[in-house]
């Protein structure tokens, strides 16, 4: 496949899976990989959908861990989504993954409720007006609740989840209060929660987090997981997830 200026192809050495990325635009993150093999117990045959997909990595790699039957990917940006179309091609998934250009705020004049039964979602992390901005507009949507914001994501899942359906979503520690707040006010119960450590000195600054709709109050804090060991290298739970033993 012909690359264009500013892209790269990288292997992600699981099932022969390899993904574009463009450095003018926001290029995923291991929390990408971690959020792929937290949801990777979705039921087989699954309807699932990835809110703000960017170049495709989610709903790539959730396809290739998973039996589920489809997962349409989502992105507000025409650029990102024609890159994750790319992708889709790269690795052969055009039965399986389906990229639509599109805000999730208009996803209901798609799909019809109750259509879905799992949610993946990365979504942008800053609340509009505040952090510090990247110029690059690209990268500041993906980053920013810009087109759509935290409580945005939570209602269309709410309204996309067929009954008992679930959410699985990545997000920073930071913002883990308004999270949970949202998540209940959405009708979404927080059932497990993951954190993620760069090391053991370190404070968490990720958080993995499952939600069912309509369910029953009942929250499992999860073992953590720490990215690399005392030595700076991959931990054991890391390489199993990356495939290396």
């Amino acid at each position: 496949m012909e690359l264009m200026e500013g892209e790269r192809i990288d292997d992600l050495e699981y099932k022969g899976i390899k993904i574009i990325q463009n450095k003018n635009y926001f290029c995923f993150g291991i929390d990408s990989i971690l959020l792929t093999d937290f949801a990777k117990e979705i039921k087989d045959n699954a309807r699932c959908i990835d809110l703000g997909t960017g170049n495709g990595i989610l709903a790539i790699l959730l396809s290739a861990k998973t039996n589920l039957s489809k997962i349409y990917g989502i992105e507000v940006q025409e650029k990102l989504a024609e890159l994750a179309r790319r992708n889709v091609v790269l690795n052969n998934m055009e039965q399986k993954v389906e990229i639509r250009a599109e805000n999730i705020k208009n996803l209901l004049n798609i799909f019809p409720k109750k259509s879905f039964d799992c949610v993946i979602t990365n979504p942008p992390y800053k609340e509009n007006g505040t952090g510090i901005k990247n110029e690059n507009i690209e990268k500041l949507i993906a980053r920013h609740e810009i087109e759509a914001s935290l409580s945005d994501f939570l209602n269309i899942s709410y309204n996309l989840l067929k009954d008992n359906g679930t959410l699985y979503m990545v997000h920073r520690t930071e913002r883990l209060v308004d999270i949970l707040a949202e998540l209940r006010k959405s009708k979404l119960e927080p059932k497990k929660i993951k954190f993620v450590f760069a090391n053991v000195k370190e404070a968490p600054k990720l958080v993995l987090i499952k939600a069912v709709k309509n369910a029953k109050p009942f929250l499992k804090i999860e073992k953590p997981l720490y990215i690399y060991d005392e030595n700076g290298d991959y931990t054991k739970e890391i390489l199993k997830i990356y495939n290396k033993l």
